[in-house]
């Protein structure tokens, strides 16, 4: 990728002052997960990624509700030996990536919508119909509008402050894999501005990760703390194939700045060692944590870097419990923690019975 570090005001529409993307890091009503199942790419290491969904539902539901979507209630049901703060519904899916295929909440008057956005797989890398029509089929289930929206974007693709500030990447916003036909950026943020009331969207030209079949989602690289703080991957190894691309990705960090013009707080989080499976590297990354209530779930690696990384989140978030879940197994499949989950914020209220 290249070019320099922009920022792009966006022109409302319509009138949208009421309306806004809300930040993960604000109050949650559940955390929904898609569970493994042997028709999709777990199959050969299934018992091993389903205990790991295991892990991160049980570390949701110490803190709020966890809605798991799976093939057969039942057999899932199997691999839990508590299930408090855990409820389950039948669906069919392809993968297991809920963060992009799951729909996006805002909130208008305090009023949720939930928008299902187009998902792809990725600009068309494999079969999704399964996942792109799951939110319409399980939307009864949540206590909120509904709205179908034709623009292909993924959850992992943009980065909400909650207060009218997105960040995201030019390389997975303006793939022509995705959007063919828009090229430009102010095309992609008047939609922005449509759904989520954008105000303005914070670019970066910069940063990938290895392995990553998300053409650089955001969540893998640069994410909000809080309204003004980001915590970003630092690469340190200048040998590492990472380095020139994620040391532009902090100078385009250092350069952005918020709707008073002031520059964000800013915090590196470490690269793992290079991970390999099959003799391909992985894409391990501290960055793909999860904001619940109270708490924060970091994916873990059994890297040196595991406590370093937990020791910073947790100065980030120095009132929340920060909780490391293993994931090793998850960047076999080329993602992680934040990308298996989506968050709903309280004012959907899970409507099961």
């Amino acid at each position: 990728m290249t070019g320099t570090p922009t920022t792009h005001q966006s022109k409302p529409a319509r009138d949208i002052s009421a309306l806004r993307l809300p930040a993960e890091f604000e109050e949650q009503s559940f955390v929904q997960l898609i569970f493994p199942h042997a028709d999709s790419d777990w199959a050969p290491y299934l018992e091993e990624a389903s205990q790991t969904f295991v892990n991160i539902a049980l570390a949701i539901a110490r803190f709020e509700r966890c809605l798991v979507i799976c093939d057969d209630i039942e057999r899932v049901k199997h691999y839990f030996t508590a299930t408090h703060n855990i409820d389950f519904i039948q669906c069919n899916s392809n993968d297991t990536w809920a963060r992009d295929c799951s729909g996006i909440t805002v909130l208008e008057n305090s009023e949720p919508t939930v928008i299902d956005f187009t998902f792809t797989g990725w600009g068309n890398k494999f079969d999704a119909s399964l996942d792109n029509a799951m939110t319409a089929k399980i939307a009864k289930y949540y206590g909120a509008g509904y709205k179908k929206e034709r623009l292909i974007l993924e959850g992992g693709g943009i980065e909400s402050n909650g207060e009218g500030l997105l960040l995201t990447t030019t390389e997975c916003l303006l793939n022509p894999n995705r959007n063919v036909k828009l090229t430009q950026k102010f095309e992609i943020e008047n939609i922005l501005t449509a759904n989520f009331a954008t105000e303005k969207v914070l670019w970066l030209d910069h940063g990938y990760l290895a392995g990553d079949d998300t053409d650089s989602h955001i969540d893998t690289l640069a994410r909000f703390a809080d309204r003004e703080t980001i915590l970003y991957l630092k690469c340190t190894d200048e040998k590492d194939e990472h380095f020139e691309a994620l040391s532009q990705m902090e100078k385009e960090l250092q350069a952005l700045r918020d709707l008073e013009d002031k520059p964000f707080r800013l915090m590196a989080l470490p690269m793992t060692d290079p991970i390999y499976f099959d003799d391909e590297r992985l894409p391990a990354t501290y960055a793909n944590f999860l904001i619940i209530n109270k708490a924060v779930i970091v994916p873990t690696y059994s890297d040196r870097h595991d406590e370093e990384a937990l020791s910073i989140i947790q100065k980030a978030f120095p009132e929340r419990a920060v909780i490391g879940v293993d994931c090793s197994v998850l960047i076999r499949q080329h993602g992680s923690l934040h990308c298996v989950t989506m968050q709903f914020p309280k004012a959907v209220t899970l409507q099961l019975q």
